[in-house]
């Protein structure tokens, strides 16, 4: 399978998104921010369902795609964030953990002892609480809703799940670590 596959080309479009979606947030621009994070979603899964139905899947893939879904997140987290209208302890929250895990993950290949990733039920909830959170956020702006209990209620969950998530794979790290296995993750 090529490197640039149709998933992939799809991946860097999603990446492409990034900016623009943070541009939109920043300008005020909600509805046509809140398309754009849409849009970015539905990508996610076009790619995924493309790589899977036609067998497309290649290596490069399996990198983009999870950094295209963070870079998304962590970007608008923090633009939201900077215009107050997420709380700055649900953004450093949010950030932190994505940094916690990239660091162990790192950490790991320098000490020789390199560990698979593989994403647990907990981080696919959390990441689908984060992801509703900004949708119902960057809709209600759009609309001109309060954010009230939207907001709170939210916040509590994502805060919650995102701790959880990031303690469960921190969890996992520390085990694998003392385990001593090195070798090519699979």
């Amino acid at each position: 399978m090529p490197v640039m596959s149709v998933p992939n080309l799809i991946t860097i479009g999603r990446i492409l998104l990034v900016p623009l979606t943070v541009w939109l947030i920043i300008s005020g621009a909600y509805g046509f921010a809140f398309l754009a994070f849409v849009a970015a979603g539905v990508s996610d899964g076009v790619d995924g369902y493309i790589a899977r139905r036609w067998d497309a899947r290649t290596e490069l893939g399996a990198y983009l795609d999870p950094v295209a879904d963070k870079a998304l997140l962590v970007s608008v987290y923090v633009a939201l964030g900077l215009l107050k209208v997420l709380p700055a302890w649900l953004v450093i929250l949010v950030v932190s953990r994505d940094v916690l895990i990239v660091g162990a993950i790192i950490l790991s290949w320098v000490l020789g002892q390199p560990v698979a990733v593989r994403p647990v039920m907990l981080s696919k909830v959390n990441t689908a609480a984060q992801i509703f959170l900004v949708v119902a956020l960057l809709g209600a702006l759009a609309a001109s809703v309060d954010l009230g209990y939207l907001l709170t209620g939210g916040s509590a969950a994502v805060a919650l799940l995102t701790a959880a998530s990031g303690a469960r794979y921190l969890h996992d790290w520390v085990r694998h670590m003392a385990s001593g296995e090195g070798g090519t993750p699979k």
